[in-house]
């Protein structure tokens, strides 16, 4: 049987979400509350993350949003052609109800964007980035949203199980969901996992450190891909993981009740379907990633320009990469 014709068992009803609430032709103003390192190296990090959150309190944004949506940044000034800049969308990091747990106030994990053009090896600075790392408490900021309704949460988080898996930023949404389940109850099962060039560039570490000793449901996991792993005799990324792991991962992904959610930097997902292609029988495998048998054959000729269109995720896979 082709795995296209596979039946998908365990598709969740997602939550109904609000969108675009504030539209970007009339941005409302929030108001800096804190801007934080996030990084666990926080000063020897590679990269500078800050966590900055933002009380929305008075304006259409408050009370709305939901983890796993993003929201809009309306950074000031024009761009080199003399138009205004344009909207950034950021995943909000914050749960639900907010860092203040009344909705009021949301939040993002911020990277700072310094490059280097590869044309005149002049400085490149990312626009939106920089400007939001910079701003002070207290410091007003045009917003906008929220958006996004697919990569949300079940409407009945009771039913399913989650391995969550995230590079970089792309833990924002996953500290939002994370924080949800935990908060509300949730006796399923979750799994984090975390990819990172080093130790130091891990974000939210404490947190989830913190939350896997608390909570017998939840477990964090992290894959360093550029320097040696304490339980490895080798370094690894993140899809690696679920073959290293098979233990934990195989079971939790063979089950009906799993859900998949990927963030983080585009091209991770193809090693994460191939990994999980590794571990898993054609049929479970077809749970999440659906394609035709000649391609199963053969998953180290994949290549990422296939998906969606040859590797099609079903509802039980949702991705969210840049």
């Amino acid at each position: 049987m082709s795995a296209e014709t596979t039946e998908v068992v365990g598709t969740p009803d997602l939550i109904e979400v609000q969108q675009h609430l504030v539209r970007p032709t009339d941005p409302v103003i929030g108001k800096v509350v804190a801007s934080e390192l996030c990084t666990k190296g926080r000063k020897k990090a590679a990269g500078v993350v800050r966590h900055v959150a933002i009380d929305v309190s008075g304006t259409p944004l408050e009370g709305a949003f939901r983890a796993g949506q993003s929201f809009g940044v309306v950074p000031p000034g024009t761009a080199p052609n003399g138009k205004p800049h344009k909207l950034r969308l950021y995943s909000i990091s914050a749960p639900s109800a907010g860092e203040d747990g009344e909705g009021k106030v949301l939040a993002t994990s911020v990277k700072r964007v310094m490059e280097e053009h590869w044309e005149d090896h002049s400085l490149f600075l990312g626009v939106c980035s920089n400007y939001l790392c910079d701003l002070p408490i207290g410091a007003e900021v045009q917003v906008t949203g929220p958006a996004g309704k697919r990569f949300v949460l079940p409407a009945d988080t009771s039913k399913h199980d989650y391995v969550f898996i995230a590079t970089g930023t792309g833990i924002a949404p996953f500290r939002a969901m994370v924080l949800d389940l935990l908060t509300s109850g949730c006796t399923s099962q979750i799994v984090l996992l975390m990819g990172s060039p080093y130790t130091t560039d891990l974000l939210y570490d404490e947190l989830f450190r913190e939350l896997d000793k608390k909570h017998d449901n939840f477990h964090y996991v992290t894959a360093i891909s550029r320097e040696p792993q304490p339980d490895l005799p080798r370094k690894l990324y993140v899809q690696q993981r679920i073959s290293t792991n098979a233990d934990m991962f195989k079971p939790l992904l063979e089950s009906d009740r799993t859900l998949v959610y990927v963030c983080g930097i585009a091209g991770m997902e193809l090693g994460i379907f191939q990994e999980m292609h590794t571990v898993l029988s054609p049929e479970g495998f077809a749970q999440y990633v659906q394609a035709d048998e000649t391609l199963l054959a053969d998953p180290k000729s994949w290549d990422r320009k296939m998906i969606p269109r040859q590797l099609k995720p079903t509802r039980r896979m949702a991705l969210e990469v840049y």
